[in-house]
């Protein structure tokens, strides 16, 4: 029998002896060990909730040099993280999973030379267990200064540069470009175009070589049938324009994000074409706050950005662990979602 006075504050102890076990096994429960069995889990955390336990966080980072706490960094400027839905998607869905496994969302936010100097003293310094690291730009120096860092991180999205060493879980960018475009030429489509992302980015450079194969363009006829738009609306817009004056007979449109596919159905409707009878478009990321609400919705190559987050936390929470995961790459699949736009 656990003999706890009302007014004193649980300890270790007491929840050890209420559940039955000793105080190194409910130490290992709480500090998340594997090596624990499941009577022992169940018989542990009954009694932290039976008696109102709150462990020591202080103790605890002492003794498990853990912070509970995980950095998501990503190197966009404010406007773009905010503005995307993206961006904006990425950290709602990092917050909820981070919090769903009782851990501190750390976010850090890089754009210029003195962020990223700040950001590698941050990662250093011992006040994150992880970092979740979202760095598309081909000069962003991050992926190969975290390389140096004790740190376990893991890179949504393939960064530039060598992976060696490297963590990442990426969206299928290449084969979900190659079935949209695929897509058109099925509905009947023979001049289709694309509204490409900047190409300091591999996700847009993987959707344009998926585009790419799929037209079996080469380097002239490629140059002619594309123009980027630079992942946001008013870039859509503008390439599309650019577009029909290069290419006036065109009739589908692949566009590497759905903000650039709702800049291009401005376009085409200021220049009285009619999506889809005239012009079908297929755009990329299945953005819930986009895709359904362009007019007609659009149909987009969904990438589960949910699902992404998920699996770097689940492969962060691995490595923070010491365990290392049996693939350092994952790749997620992509599906194309089907509305009125083609």
């Amino acid at each position: 029998m656990v003999v706890h006075r009302p007014n004193s504050r649980p300890t270790l102890e007491d929840v050890a002896a209420k559940a039955g076990v000793s105080r190194a096994t409910a130490s290992r429960v709480l500090n998340g060990s594997p090596k624990v069995s499941p009577s022992a889990l169940e018989s542990v955390n009954s009694a932290v909730l039976e008696l109102g336990y709150q462990p020591n966080q202080a103790a605890r980072t002492l003794v498990t040099r853990r912070t509970g706490a995980v950095a998501v960094l990503i190197s966009e400027p404010q406007p773009k993280i905010f503005n995307d839905p993206h961006f904006a998607g990425l950290v709602k869905y990092a917050a909820m999973t981070l919090g769903a496994r009782d851990s501190q969302m750390v976010l850090v936010l890089v754009h210029t030379p003195e962020d990223q100097l700040r950001a590698q003293r941050f990662l250093a310094g011992g006040h994150v267990d992880g970092a979740l690291l979202f760095t598309p730009h081909q000069d962003d120096p991050l992926p190969t200064s975290v390389r140096k860092l004790s740190l376990p991180v893991v890179f949504g999205g393939r960064p530039w540069g060598s992976l060696r060493g490297l963590h990442t879980v990426d969206n299928d960018n290449e084969n979900g470009a190659a079935m949209a475009t695929r897509y058109l030429a099925e509905r009947g489509c023979r001049q289709i175009v694309s509204v490409t992302g900047p190409v300091d980015e591999l996700a847009a450079t993987d959707r344009l070589a998926g585009f790419r194969a799929a037209t079996g363009a080469d380097d002239r006829r490629l140059a002619e049938i594309t123009e980027c738009g630079f992942f946001n609306r008013e870039g859509g817009e503008r390439a599309m324009t650019a577009l029909l004056s290069r290419v006036p007979d065109l009739d589908g449109v692949f566009a590497a994000n759905d903000l650039m596919a709702a800049g291009a159905m401005a376009a085409l409707r200021a220049a009285g074409k009619r999506v889809p009878q005239d012009v079908a478009v297929v755009g990329f990321d299945d953005d819930e706050s986009v895709a359904p609400h362009t007019d007609p919705p659009l149909t987009s190559v969904r990438q589960d950005i949910g699902r992404q987050v998920q699996a770097m936390v689940d492969r962060l929470d691995s490595l923070i662990r010491g365990e290392e995961p049996r693939h350092r790459h994952q790749m997620l699949p992509v599906e194309l979602v089907h509305r009125q736009s083609a």
